[in-house]
Protein backbone atom coordinates (compact mmCIF):
# COMPACT_ATOMS: atom_id res chain seq x y z
CA UNK A 1 0.00 0.00 0.00
CA UNK A 2 3.03 2.33 0.80
CA UNK A 3 4.36 1.78 -2.36
CA UNK A 4 1.24 2.92 -4.56
CA UNK A 5 1.15 6.43 -2.09
CA UNK A 6 4.75 6.74 -3.69
CA UNK A 7 4.14 6.36 -6.90
CA UNK A 8 1.15 8.57 -6.69
CA UNK A 9 2.76 11.80 -5.06
CA UNK A 10 5.85 10.96 -7.48
CA UNK A 11 3.07 10.87 -10.61
CA UNK A 12 1.45 14.04 -8.69
CA UNK A 13 5.17 15.98 -8.64
CA UNK A 14 5.95 15.26 -12.25
CA UNK A 15 2.15 16.05 -13.33
CA UNK A 16 2.80 19.51 -11.50
CA UNK A 17 5.94 20.40 -12.86
CA UNK A 18 4.83 19.67 -16.47
CA UNK A 19 2.05 21.24 -15.49
CA UNK A 20 4.31 24.81 -16.68
CA UNK A 21 3.93 25.62 -20.43
CA UNK A 22 7.46 25.99 -21.21
CA UNK A 23 8.68 22.93 -19.11
CA UNK A 24 6.14 20.68 -21.11
CA UNK A 25 7.49 22.01 -23.76
CA UNK A 26 10.68 21.94 -23.48
CA UNK A 27 10.11 18.33 -22.18
CA UNK A 28 8.00 17.60 -25.95
CA UNK A 29 11.23 19.02 -27.63
CA UNK A 30 13.77 17.36 -25.90
CA UNK A 31 12.23 13.90 -27.05
CA UNK A 32 13.47 14.29 -30.46
CA UNK A 33 16.30 16.87 -30.17
CA UNK A 34 19.04 17.59 -27.85
CA UNK A 35 19.63 21.48 -26.72
CA UNK A 36 21.52 23.47 -24.80
CA UNK A 37 20.46 26.58 -22.40
CA UNK A 38 21.30 29.27 -25.03
CA UNK A 39 19.01 27.38 -27.63
CA UNK A 40 15.78 27.48 -25.42
CA UNK A 41 17.15 31.03 -24.83
CA UNK A 42 16.27 32.22 -28.38
CA UNK A 43 13.43 29.82 -28.66
CA UNK A 44 11.30 30.93 -25.87
CA UNK A 45 12.69 34.40 -25.55
CA UNK A 46 13.37 34.83 -22.32
CA UNK A 47 16.49 35.30 -20.31
CA UNK A 48 19.05 32.90 -19.34
CA UNK A 49 18.43 32.40 -15.81
CA UNK A 50 14.73 31.90 -16.41
CA UNK A 51 15.84 29.19 -18.90
CA UNK A 52 18.29 27.64 -16.67
CA UNK A 53 15.55 27.32 -13.69
CA UNK A 54 13.05 25.10 -16.29
CA UNK A 55 16.02 23.04 -16.84
CA UNK A 56 16.79 23.17 -13.12
CA UNK A 57 13.60 21.84 -12.05
CA UNK A 58 13.60 19.56 -15.03
CA UNK A 59 17.08 17.76 -13.77
CA UNK A 60 16.20 17.75 -9.85
CA UNK A 61 13.25 15.59 -10.89
CA UNK A 62 15.12 13.42 -13.22
CA UNK A 63 13.51 13.90 -15.95
CA UNK A 64 16.67 15.52 -18.17
CA UNK A 65 19.89 14.55 -17.71
CA UNK A 66 23.64 16.67 -18.81
CA UNK A 67 26.48 15.71 -21.42
CA UNK A 68 29.13 18.26 -21.36
CA UNK A 69 30.47 19.16 -24.37
CA UNK A 70 33.64 21.09 -24.74
CA UNK A 71 32.09 24.46 -22.59
CA UNK A 72 28.54 23.75 -23.60
CA UNK A 73 26.16 21.37 -21.52
CA UNK A 74 23.76 19.47 -23.81
CA UNK A 75 20.18 18.52 -22.10
CA UNK A 76 18.57 15.36 -23.17
CA UNK A 77 15.37 13.65 -22.08
CA UNK A 78 16.39 11.05 -19.41
CA UNK A 79 15.35 7.82 -20.93
CA UNK A 80 16.20 5.61 -17.95
CA UNK A 81 13.96 7.77 -15.20
CA UNK A 82 10.72 5.82 -13.97
CA UNK A 83 7.95 7.89 -14.77
CA UNK A 84 9.00 8.23 -18.25
CA UNK A 85 6.33 6.41 -19.65
CA UNK A 86 3.51 8.80 -17.81
CA UNK A 87 5.64 11.44 -19.47
CA UNK A 88 5.73 9.65 -22.59
CA UNK A 89 1.91 8.84 -22.63
CA UNK A 90 1.50 12.56 -21.88
CA UNK A 91 3.64 14.18 -24.47
CA UNK A 92 2.39 11.79 -27.45
CA UNK A 93 -0.58 13.89 -27.72
CA UNK A 94 1.44 16.82 -27.72
CA UNK A 95 1.82 18.78 -31.23
CA UNK A 96 5.42 18.46 -32.28
CA UNK A 97 8.00 21.20 -31.69
CA UNK A 98 10.70 20.36 -34.60
CA UNK A 99 9.47 23.55 -36.43
CA UNK A 100 11.37 25.84 -33.42
CA UNK A 101 14.83 23.90 -34.06
CA UNK A 102 14.08 24.34 -37.84
CA UNK A 103 13.99 28.60 -37.03
CA UNK A 104 16.64 28.29 -35.20
CA UNK A 105 18.85 26.67 -37.89
CA UNK A 106 17.67 28.84 -40.45
CA UNK A 107 18.91 31.68 -38.30
CA UNK A 108 21.99 30.12 -37.99
CA UNK A 109 21.35 29.96 -34.24
CA UNK A 110 21.62 26.02 -33.83
CA UNK A 111 25.34 25.63 -34.56
CA UNK A 112 26.03 27.90 -31.60
CA UNK A 113 26.63 25.42 -29.11
CA UNK A 114 28.38 22.85 -30.99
Amino acid sequence: MELSTIEIEKAATILKLLGDKTRLTMVKMLDTNDYCVCEFVEIFKVSQPAISQHVRKLKDAGLVCETRRGQWIIYSLNKENEVLPLVASLIDHLQNQDFKLQELEKQGLRISCK
